[in-house]
């Protein structure tokens, strides 16, 4: 039998359609809501539920997630947020809406974290008349590796800080804290506010699609007023009330509502996410087992974290010269990410080249490989062969 050749590319990522998502969303078209009807809120209920949070409140995009929870926090022109340099630009761009400063911080060359030591001491050496100034940190569960966020949790209170988990990538990764109990990325338990994303190439696909979880209901009750409008119809909260039609607007809000048809799909993607999971998992193993032992380099996961598998990184020489390669043989390999302190709009701010040699370094190496469910056993040989065959 001749060795198997993809009759179409093979993206880094892709979501997975079945006939019960198209029949939900068929449903919902049928229905008498097409937006702000029963679905967001039924999705609502069954995400917090899976993540372990108190509340979720659904939205159009991750990135709307982000933007919602910097107003939630208040951040106002002068507050210094930190966040890492590898992570999509939204992760910094939140607080620049807001007109906040953001500061970034290098990473752990070992995880790919924003590395907690480096900013406690970029904390401990800033001057105490300037340090009241930071308000906050945004760390990322990049790849689908979750932060430790004990370890964050106690840094942050040391130094009056918030947090906003940035878990786009790791809906279902864990870890075990101190006292050996598992905290779940974005449960609410130990970050302020955390925030996912249901992307396409996401665990959870609604086309596009976010969600805020936390365990404090005064942020849930706020970010779901700044989803819509700011506007409320809560008779408690009515300065005045005509009928019922009646609501105000009580604050400068923005329509960033998840549709009830996106809702519907979110909803049964939902139902396989733990499938899901599992086979991203089983994937990863195969890639570890098969670049042992190879110039390819592989980070591990650390004891007592279990990884979601977001994204496969690895690391190799002639980057530029794999990604070409792979391209041409229909396998669509991705750069996750471009340092965000390189782009030129912060590098306005005075950020350069130099500032973040680890992130960089990164940077120069690092390139995602096909990570799916769907991707198929004959699928990854195939990317695995190319990866082998170009470094000999």
């Amino acid at each position: 039998m001749p060795p198997f050749t993809p009759t179409k590319p093979i993206s880094y990522g892709r979501q997975t359609i079945t006939d019960s998502d198209i029949a939900a969303v068929v449903e919902v078209l049928q229905s008498d809501y097409l937006t702000q009807g029963p679905k967001p809120q039924e999705f609502e209920k069954a995400f917090a539920a899976y993540i372990g949070s108190k509340y979720a409140a659904v939205m159009s995009s991750g990135a709307a997630a982000l933007h919602l929870c910097a107003l939630a926090l208040d951040v106002k022109p002068g507050d210094k947020v930190i966040t890492t340099p590898i992570t999509f630009t939204a992760s910094a761009n939140c607080v620049r809406y807001c007109g906040g400063e953001v500061v970034f911080s290098d990473i752990d060359e070992s995880t790919y974290l924003l590395d907690i030591q480096k900013v406690r001491h970029l904390l401990e050496h800033t001057p105490k008349a300037e340090r009241s100034a930071y308000k906050g940190v945004v760390p990322v569960d990049f790849a689908g590796l979750p932060v430790d966020m004990q370890a964050w949790r106690e840094l942050a209170d040391e130094f009056g800080l918030w947090i906003v988990e940035d878990s786009c990538h790791s809906p279902g990764a864990s870890f075990l804290d101190k006292q050996g109990a598992e905290r779940r990325s974005g449960d609410g338990s130990l970050a302020d506010l955390a925030i996912f994303s249901f992307h396409p190439v996401k665990h959870i696909a609604t086309a596009e699609g976010g969600a805020v979880t936390t365990n404090r209901q005064d942020y849930y009750e706020k970010i779901c007023r700044l989803r819509t409008h700011g506007i409320t119809r809560e008779a408690s909260m009515l300065q005045e009330n005509h009928g019922g039609w009646y609501y105000e607007m009580h604050e400068l809000g923005y329509n960033y509502r998840l549709t009830d048809m996106q809702a519907a799909l979110g909803i049964e993607q939902l139902k396989r996410a733990e499938e899901g999971l599992k086979r991203r998992r089983a994937i990863a193993r195969r890639y570890e087992e098969a670049f042992a032992g190879t110039p390819v380099t592989v980070r591990l996961v650390p004891e007592g974290f279990h990884h979601a598998y977001h994204l496969f990184v690895i690391e190799v020489e002639k980057r530029l010269e794999l990604y070409n390669f792979l391209r041409e043989r229909k396998i669509y390999a991705q750069v996750h990410y471009i340092p965000v302190h390189l782009q030129p709009y912060y590098k306005q701010f005075g950020w350069k080249r130099g500032d973040m040699p680890v992130a960089e370094r990164y940077y120069d190496h690092c390139l995602s490989l096909p990570m799916f469910p769907a991707l198929t056993d004959e699928e990854q040989e195939y990317v695995i062969r190319q990866v082998l065959e170009f470094i000999g």
